[in-house]
C-alpha cells in the first residue's frame, strides 16, 4: 500500500524515542520528513543519521506557547510546509488525589496537555494549506482509570475531548483529527516505572497476563503503524476517531 507520504513534513512532539521515536522511524521508512521536537539529543542524532539527513531535530520541550511557535517557525524555515502533526510528548507523573496537591495537579495537567493545543494552534495555518492531519497520542488510562495519577489522566481525557472538538472545528478545511490510544507499551519510560517494583520481572509478567491478545505488550512500532496510516492519504475519510491499539486490553474481559 502506498501511503503517499513521500516528502511530507510531519511535526512530532517527543519524537526522538519511545513511541515517538518509532513514529519518526516509520515516517522515514515511508519517505516522509519527520521534524521531532525532543531534547533527547543522542536518540535524535541516530534518527537523523538513519534518515540520511532527511529529518530535523528541534531539541526543546514545549513548556510555553513561544516554544511551540518557535518550533513551527524553524520547521517552516527549513522545509517550507507542514503536512501533519503528532502530539505525543508526556509522562505519567503519579500526581494523585490522595497524595497529590492542587499545585502538583495543575502542573501535571499543564505539562501533559497544553503543548498539544500550542502545537496545533501554531501549525494550523500551514495545515489549512496542505489539508493535513493531526494525530493525538492519548492513553487507556483516560478510559479505564489507573489510580494515583489524577493529573496525567485528566490531561489524557482532555486530549480525547479535544480530538473530537478539533475534528468538528476543522471540517471546513478538510483537516482530519484522530487519537491513538495505547495501553501497555514497553517504552524506556515504562521500563523505568517497572524497575521501581521490588521484583520487576514478576510485575512485568503479571501485566502481560492481563493483555488478552498474545499475553504481551504492544510494541511501539504497532502504535506507529496506526499513527502513520492516519497521517496518510489512505485515511482521508477518517476523522474524530479514538483508535485503540492495545491487544484488547481496554475493551475485552481480561479473564479471557
Amino acid at each position: 500500500m502506498d501511503l503517499q507520504l513521500k516528502d511530507k513534513v510531519i511535526l512530532i512532539s517527543g519524537g526522538a524515542k519511545g513511541i515517538g521515536g518509532a513514529i519518526s522511524k516509520m515516517l522515514i521508512d515511508e519517505g516522509a520528513i519527520p521534524v521531532f521536537i525532543d531534547p533527547s539529543e543522542e536518540e535524535g542524532r541516530e534518527l537523523v543519521d538513519y534518515a540520511k539527513g532527511k529529518a530535523l531535530q528541534i531539541p526543546v520541550r514545549m513548556f510555553t506557547p513561544e516554544d511551540a511557535q518557535a518550533a513551527v517557525k524553524i520547521c517552516l524555515e527549513k522545509y517550507g510546509r507542514i503536512d501533519g502533526i503528532v502530539n505525543n510528548a508526556g509522562a505519567n507523573d503519579g500526581v494523585g488525589l490522595e497524595h497529590g496537591t492542587p499545585e502538583a495537579f495543575a502542573k501535571s495537567v499543564t505539562k501533559n496537555l497544553n503543548h498539544y493545543y500550542y502545537l496545533a494552534h501554531y501549525a494550523l495555518p500551514e495545515l489549512k494549506k496542505t489539508q493535513g492531519a493531526i494525530v493525538n497520542i492519548s492513553s487507556k488510562t483516560a478510559i479505564t482509570g489507573q489510580g494515583g495519577t489524577s493529573g496525567y489522566v485528566a490531561a489524557k481525557g482532555a486530549q480525547l475531548a479535544l480530538t473530537r472538538e478539533w475534528a468538528a472545528e476543522l471540517l471546513p478545511y478538510q483537516i482530519r483529527v484522530n487519537a491513538v490510544i495505547p495501553a501497555e507499551v514497553y517504552t524506556p519510560l515504562y521500563k523505568n516505572w517497572i524497575n521501581t517494583f521490588p521484583d520487576p520481572e514478576k510485575k512485568l509478567a503479571e501485566i502481560n497476563q492481563k493483555i488478552p491478545l498474545g499475553r504481551r505488550m504492544t510494541q511501539p512500532e504497532e502504535i506507529a503503524s496506526m499513527t502513520v496510516f492516519l497521517l496518510s492519504k489512505q485515511a482521508t475519510h477518517i476523522t474524530g476517531q479514538h483508535l485503540f491499539v492495545d491487544g484488547g486490553y481496554t475493551h475485552l474481559d481480561r479473564t479471557l
